[in-house]
């Protein structure tokens, strides 16, 4: 297994590369940063000044040469390059927005499994049931909205819900409360309530999805000859459905969550905007609006790589869930 998990991630480079690359040079083209931010000012700035931007980013050379510039620097300093805002550490923001967002994706990433697994299970073992046709068309209803529209909506019913119960336990703005200082159990609790939200919002623009593709697992799984042999053994229904059917349902979905942790990042970026976070999607936001080109290349590096190495574990996770699964 760990040389298979070498040649995945040796692969993945070359990959990668590749989107790097074509993401350099649609961004290179698209607009000129320091003739927009300096351009517009009045007085004009002069033209000495403007050439010493262009030097400082390294936006003199070609594009090619721009290109190798910043994938060494990348590559042998670590670094993603200078900001368009003088002053401005991209590694050191990055270091401070991506704890908070990788909590909120974590989270999102727990939640809808969960909340998944136990529907779509549910759903396959009372087929054609009331409970079916409820979390069926819950999941569907899910799947029209959009996640900004959902982000919107809980958003608005936190709103009543703290004027209605006179308490503030479920914020609606920011990742953490603002000018308090807070330790210890009263900051953790401060967090969670910030998280309730958004974890929400994100995690069900995957659970409705997921869900579907569980119960059309299971709803395979329960028909199998294994299933029956055990039931004819004498194990205890929850054994067989546990212990026999739910494993074996869920390699299925390893492979589609895998897939759709890509759309969770992108998510990501349109809840922490509603709630006002402080976190990688803002930071995305800004640079888009900037033309900041060394922060948009970090920020979809990291995004390509959170893929990649999501895409690595459940491909690892086959061997976990099904022993005639083998990586030599």
């Amino acid at each position: 297994m760990l040389i298979y998990s070498i040649r995945r991630i040796l692969v993945s480079i070359p990959v990668l590369l590749l989107a790097s690359f074509l993401v350099f040079w649609l961004v290179s083209f698209s607009r000129d940063p320091v003739r927009e931010v300096l351009g517009a000012r009045n007085p004009p700035v002069p033209p000495a000044v403007i050439q010493a931007e262009y030097q400082r980013l390294g936006l003199h050379d070609g594009f090619f040469a721009q290109y190798w510039h910043w994938l060494r620097r990348l590559v042998w300093d670590q670094d993603f390059g200078p900001s368009i805002l003088p002053g401005t550490s991209i590694n050191g923001e990055i270091g401070e927005r991506l704890v908070t967002t990788l909590r909120l994706i974590v989270l999102a990433v727990i939640v809808s499994l969960v909340l998944a697994v136990v529907t779509g299970v549910l759903s396959a073992v009372r087929q054609y049931s009331k409970t079916d046709y409820s979390l069926t068309f819950a999941g569907f209803v899910l799947l029209s909205m959009p996640v900004f529209w959902v982000a919107v909506l809980l958003k608005q019913a936190g709103v009543v819900f703290n004027e209605s119960t006179g308490t503030r336990y479920i914020f609606t703005f920011g990742e953490k409360s603002q000018g308090v200082d807070l330790t210890g159990m009263a900051n953790a609790l401060d967090i969670a309530g910030h998280l309730v939200l958004p974890t929400l919002s994100l995690a069900l623009l995957n659970y409705a999805a997921l869900s579907r593709f569980q119960r059309s697992s299971m709803l395979e799984v329960l028909e199998s000859d294994y299933l029956r042999l055990a039931r004819a053994k004498g194990l205890r229904r929850w054994q067989v459905l546990i212990r026999h059917g739910v494993r074996t349902a869920l390699i299925p979905m390893t492979t589609v969550s895998g897939l759709l942790i890509g759309g969770l990042i992108g998510g990501a970026v349109v809840t922490e905007t509603v709630y006002g976070w402080n976190g990688m999607g803002k930071l995305l936001i800004d640079a888009i609006r900037l033309g900041d080109r060394n922060v948009i290349m970090a920020w979809l590096l990291l995004a390509g790589t959170a893929v990649v190495l999501f895409n690595l574990i459940a491909d690892l996770m086959y061997a976990v869930l099904d022993p005639k699964i083998r990586y030599r």
